[in-house]
């Protein structure tokens, strides 16, 4: 039993020699690849910083320029690591490695199908300069204010102040309606008059008021005026004219404006802006035989 004991001893005793022996031997490369992994590591955060003060001026979205200075950052991390490895003269190990990671990105991007396509999409808009930050736009029946653009989702805010998340690929995948693509928009608004007005002089008073309520960008000739057909109980017309604005706020608050002149000026000219009349027709015998009871 003893001699068992002391042959395992022994054993153990010489594979532990073995080890520090290759310990010692290999100390310089432990000691180079320390100091390797080191720099690697300041070298990727001061690439890092660099990379976001050059894109800091770049028309790239923020969440862009986060993205690019973190793949660099990876990108000298994994350079650094293989270097290591290299040095340490651990080449199965990376073939090793190299094999598993295959393997292993397969999987994970079959689980993270979803996420990654996402991640895509938000790289694309993060490029496009059909939507950036302050856009309004409506998409998936949507419709705000662009606050926000990162790997995830488009963040709107509506008129009402809520925040609508969009997942970056609908946004992508479907139609976008920019309302901050010009600079100009055009107003549109409906009415109708009385059949006993004088049509003539009712196209001339909307123009004209159109043009002085919006002197800074429409003149008399720009204003769009035609009638639209014999409606129930009026003529109807419609009138276009252009403001210098973006958002449905903006074009709602001048078709306002535009709705109180047009009542003010035909106030003052006695032009009737007639509402729905309902007329009742009955036959003569019907009073007759009332009169009769």
């Amino acid at each position: 039993m003893e001699f068992k004991f002391s042959g395992a001893w022994k054993k153990m005793m010489d594979r532990l020699v073995s080890w520090i022996n290759d310990l010692i031997v290999s100390l310089p490369n432990i000691i180079i690849a320390f100091l390797v992994f080191v720099i690697v590591i300041y070298l990727s955060k001061y690439l890092s910083r660099i990379i976001l003060r050059v894109l800091k001026n770049s028309s790239l979205q923020v969440s862009m320029k986060h993205l690019i200075s973190k793949l660099v950052s990876v990108l000298v991390v994994l350079f650094g690591m293989f270097l290591i490895l290299g040095i340490l003269d651990l080449n199965k190990t990376l073939n090793t490695i190299l094999a598993g990671a295959g393997v292993a990105g397969l999987a994970i991007g079959l689980a993270l199908q979803g996420a990654l396509s996402n991640t895509y999409s938000g790289i694309v808009l993060s490029y496009i300069d059909q939507i950036k930050f302050g856009d309004w736009i409506q998409s998936n029946d949507y419709e705000g204010e662009v606050v926000d653009i990162n790997l995830r989702t488009v963040t709107i805010k509506q008129p009402d102040n809520n925040l609508v998340y969009l997942p970056n690929k609908l946004v992508l995948e479907n139609p976008i309606r920019n309302f901050s693509t010009t600079p100009r928009t055009r107003v549109i608004v409906d009415c109708g008059v009385a059949y006993s007005s004088n049509l003539e002089l009712v196209k001339k008073l909307v123009k004209q008021t159109i043009s002085q309520a919006f002197s800074e960008f429409n003149s008399e000739e720009e204003v769009i005026f035609f009638y639209k057909e014999f409606g129930d109980s009026s003529i109807d017309f419609q009138t276009r004219f252009w403001i210098d604005g973006k958002s449905p706020l903006q074009v709602a608050m001048a078709k306002s404006v535009a709705i109180i002149a047009i009542k003010a000026v035909f106030d003052q000219n006695n032009i009737n802006i007639p509402f729905p009349i309902r007329t009742l027709d009955f036959p003569e015998t019907y009073f007759k035989k009332n009169r009769e009871i």
